[in-house]
């Protein structure tokens, strides 16, 4: 019997996909348990016009995070480090700090596991990957002085 599911049912497929499952599973397991609905034209039709608005909204959240993208590449996050004999430095700059800062100094709030460095232990200018979107990726400068 060909279903249409509702929600991921592990080892037979993700939600809106169409799989064939065995007649007793479907009657007595998905419907029951409201994962899938059966396979008829007008769910077709539903589904078809679901995955057009995901498609929208997916587009939508595309858009926002190249606008994002944008604006993270005008900016630049200046840190300050504790240096010693011969500019040795003390401590390191961590993506929970670029993400903080971010957040503090632009509202802009990014996970700092989409932040695409290590910690940063020199003095310099560095250029950080940030995943703003799983297609789109912004390059943040980030500018590391020794402190007075």
């Amino acid at each position: 019997m060909k279903v249409i599911l509702l929600k991921d049912v592990k080892n037979v497929g993700k939600a809106n996909e169409v799989v064939e499952v065995s007649d007793g599973y479907a009657r007595n397991f998905l419907f029951r348990q409201k994962l899938a609905v059966q396979l008829t034209e007008k769910s077709k039709d539903v589904l078809s016009q679901q995955r057009e608005e995901e498609a929208l909204v997916q587009q939508e959240v595309k858009e926002k995070a190249i606008e994002l993208k944008e604006k993270i590449k005008q900016l630049t996050l200046e840190f300050k480090l504790k240096t010693g004999d011969q500019g040795r430095v003390f401590g390191s700059i961590s993506t929970k700090q670029i993400s903080d800062e971010l957040l503090k100094k632009h509202d802009i709030k990014v996970d700092k596991r989409k932040i695409k460095s290590d910690a940063l232990g020199e003095l310099g200018m560095f250029n950080i990957d940030i995943e703003v979107h799983k297609e789109v990726t912004a390059t943040l400068k980030v500018h590391i002085k020794e402190q007075e």
